[in-house]
């Protein structure tokens, strides 16, 4: 008996790897065992820097922040702690937010907390 090969689903498991590396440089967008090792790191990457952007933006924030705070002489954890002791609930974002595209906004917060 013939030795049967699925080859329907081995051409269909390396065309998406191929479809994945669209756009790499050089033999990594046409030669599968390359493109496959490429694809595997990209995935690897993307899912280790959805866990690092959410550092990244709240670091981001942070940085808004203190240099808005400075502004009115206080330093950000001083503000942050001000901030926790009157019960303002405004996260990081907004305050961040606040800071740079609305400083008359966070000037009014600064000085309720002062």
């Amino acid at each position: 008996m013939a030795r049967s090969v699925n080859a329907v689903a081995s051409r269909a498991r390396r065309k998406r790897i191929l479809k994945q590396a669209k756009g790499y440089f050089g033999r990594r967008k046409n030669v599968y065992t390359v493109a496959k090792n490429a694809v595997e790191k990209a995935m690897v990457y993307a899912y280790r820097d959805r866990k690092q952007k959410k550092r990244n933006f709240r670091s981001l924030w942070i940085m808004r922040i203190n240099a808005g705070a400075r502004q009115h002489g206080l330093s950000y954890s001083q503000f942050m702690g001000k901030i926790k002791a009157n019960n303002i609930e405004l996260n990081r974002k907004v305050l961040a937010d606040l800071a740079m595209n609305h400083p008359a906004a966070f000037a009014t917060i600064v000085n309720k907390v002062k």
